[in-house]
């Protein structure tokens, strides 16, 4: 029994050397009271802010400001998408009246078309983002962790967008979300439509049907009714942009932490 501790700490002292485990884990694992103090000012939810930065870090280099003008806008579309939320009802016998109301009658609608550019904008200025990043080979070590945060936000705003889509609930958001459903229904083994859907089955019952796969949860349905207006509101209002806001903490943190903004290799 004595050796198990000992093969216990050897592996979990090689995992720390380990590349992944360095990316995430910048100090290791803790050994010493000084080693426990700088876990403690490296964490990002105890210690957000860097101790000290490198003198490079803090001027102004010519990196487009891309992220910066995604964290701008995605800002902007927090305020407006906030006031919007006072007026839009996400049922189906007041959806698409609201979204014209909002254009015509209600004070200050411009709201509704800033957030509509906005998110636009917005999906325009992370790709040319990532692009940057890519072509300055800023996704290299040891900036790789945060280069798979950055591609993690960058779906996130892309389901962000597509959930924002079906809102106006006009004719051609719901023939949009329907073609974007039916790609899910052919997601492989999930999809009911898509190839190994049969891998799941046992015996008779099959476990993924057109009830039970992938874009049946999306939709809350077997079409695209109330039950996904309402799952793909909650979705754009609450679900989507609490996840970001923690992946954006994260991504700035580490920023800061692998040296300040990245600039070409």
């Amino acid at each position: 029994m004595s050796d198990q501790p000992n093969a216990l700490a050897k592996f979990l002292d090689w995992l720390s050397k380990t590349q992944v485990a360095k990316a995430i884990f910048r100090t290791g694992i803790p050994k010493n009271r000084r080693q426990r103090m700088t876990v403690m000012l490296n964490n990002v939810f105890l210690h957000l802010h860097p101790v000290r930065l490198p003198k490079h870090a803090v001027k102004i280099k010519y990196t487009w400001c891309m992220g910066g003008l995604s964290f701008f806008v995605f800002l902007v579309l927090t305020v407006t998408g906030i006031l919007l939320m006072f007026y839009y009802r996400p049922t189906v016998e007041y959806a698409y009246g609201d979204i014209v109301d909002l254009r015509e009658q209600v004070p200050l609608g411009i709201m509704r078309e800033i957030h509509r550019w906005g998110a636009h904008l917005m999906v325009i200025t992370v790709w040319l983002h990532m692009f940057r990043v890519f072509m300055t080979g800023s996704y290299k070590p040891p900036r790789e962790f945060n280069w798979i945060i950055g591609v993690v936000l960058l779906v996130l705003t892309m389901l962000m967008s597509f959930t924002g889509y079906l809102l106006p609930w006009d004719q051609l958001a719901i023939w949009a979300i329907t073609v974007g459903s039916n790609m899910a229904g052919a997601t492989p083994i999930l999809g009911a439509a898509g190839p190994g859907s049969n891998l799941l089955a046992l015996g008779d019952v099959n476990f993924v049907t057109s009830a039970s796969d992938a874009r049946f949860a999306m939709l809350g349905g077997r079409f695209v009714g109330e039950g996904a207006l309402l799952r793909f509101y909650v979705l754009h209002c609450i679900g989507l942009p609490f996840i970001i806001m923690i992946f954006m903490i994260i991504h700035f943190w580490r920023v800061r932490k692998d040296g300040g903004i990245s600039g070409p290799v």
